[in-house]
């Protein structure tokens, strides 16, 4: 017997509410295309340690011996050289939604994200393109030690606890994508709940891609 699998009704108005897309506006732009010259520019402007500069350019060479996966969809006609892999929406990050630039904060609104936080929500991460641009945390898990950021932040501010976990799930090595992923990483969440706390409120991240 034939497998019936069911559809979604994601609504009329899906493509109103969420397949919108805003003017391209960024303060920075990497150059197109994948090379050391590109990594190295983005670790740059992320003001990363040597050790992550390094990380970056280790998996780029990873990226350029591995064949693509087959496991999964025919990835053969996508033109990694003509990706952009880094685009800076705003220079500061917001700790409230009045930080963040009005036309990103706009876009955060039509999708509900700041009434999620009020409603039932304990940390909000918000990213946009390639940085998040707004963060918060509860003060009450905040005091017991749990740490709930941006990977930027936490490679700056938790540097020994970053390099013990980052990168050991999925290492580089793992496949193509995952090395390609290595090289050019951007934003992101860092969470680490302390042995014996719990956390019981959801911690929630958005991600917008607008480009």
């Amino acid at each position: 017997m034939a497998t019936v699998i069911p559809r979604i009704d994601v609504g009329d108005n899906y493509k109103e509410k969420y397949g919108f897309f805003d003017p391209e506006k960024y303060v920075f732009k990497a150059k197109r295309g994948l090379s050391p010259e590109v990594v190295k520019e983005i670790s740059w402007m992320k003001n990363e340690p040597e050790w992550m500069t390094k990380f970056r350019l280790r998996a780029l060479q990873i990226w350029e011996k591995k064949d693509l996966p087959t496991w999964g969809a025919d990835l053969s006609p996508i033109d990694f050289q003509n990706i952009y892999y880094y685009l800076k929406s705003t220079e500061k990050q917001g700790k409230t939604w009045d930080d963040v630039p009005a036309d990103i904060k706009n876009t955060f609104d039509r999708l509900g994200v700041p009434q999620a936080e009020r409603k039932f929500l304990a940390g909000v991460a918000a990213q946009y393109e390639s940085e998040v641009v707004y963060h918060s945390l509860h003060k009450e898990l905040e005091a017991k030690g749990v740490i709930f950021t941006d990977t930027d932040s936490a490679l700056r501010d938790h540097p020994d606890l970053f390099k013990e976990y980052f990168g050991t799930i999925i290492p580089p090595g793992d496949n193509k994508l995952a090395a390609l992923n290595s090289a050019v990483w951007s934003g992101g969440s860092f969470i680490y709940v302390p042995k014996g706390v719990k956390v019981e409120i959801p911690l929630q991240a958005y991600f917008r891609i607008n480009a």
